[in-house]
């Protein structure tokens, strides 16, 4: 066996993860979908905005060029999940706007309440079958050098204490040079 197969990744980890964590962010919001957001649970959702088939307003696309986190919690109506991402209206300024979001698109997900979070790096859209449904999603090219952060901490520290910091794993860390 050669050199190059034992550090060629023909497994493609960095696409089986993408498609995984992807899939935590859907079923998240296929829940609050279905039954709302029970307890404190909210979730921070950061997004390209320049991103190919992401649906925004204008006025925010003008004010965040190029990403933007939106917030579900209180004020949110018409979540809809499906194949290609995920559309929810949201109040701003006492407005309610559409929103559309392509899974590609999505480049954070985080729910303070548990301290829980993902961050991705953004891709083209070239790099992603959309027609595909996100369980049988493939990407054609790799994510090289994705991020993961994850901070969960089963400890209440109370409302006076400090935001926990995350731990961000590279996943390049783990690969044969």
């Amino acid at each position: 066996m050669s050199d190059d197969t034992t550090s060629t990744d023909f497994m493609n980890y960095n696409e089986i993860v993408e498609k995984a964590l992807k899939g935590v962010v859907r079923e998240s919001l296929n829940r609050a979908a279905a039954t709302g957001l029970p307890g404190e649970h909210h979730f921070y959702i950061s997004f390209a905005t320049t991103f190919p088939d992401v649906e925004l307003p204008d006025h925010l696309r003008e004010r965040y060029p190029e990403e933007i986190t939106i917030v579900l919690q209180h004020e949110f109506w018409d979540l809809d999940i499906n194949d290609e991402g995920f559309s929810v209206t949201l109040s701003f300024n006492n407005n309610r706007e559409f929103i559309g979001v392509p899974w590609a698109a999505i480049t954070g997900f985080a729910d303070p309440s548990v301290q829980f979070g993902l961050q991705f790096k953004t891709v083209d859209e070239a790099d992603y079958d959309l027609a595909d449904s996100i369980a049988e999603q493939s990407v054609n090219g790799r994510i090289d050098g994705m991020e993961v952060e994850t901070n969960i901490d089963g400890d209440d520290a109370g409302e006076d204490a400090k935001p926990a910091t995350a731990d961000v794993v590279e996943l390049d860390q783990f690969r044969k040079k």
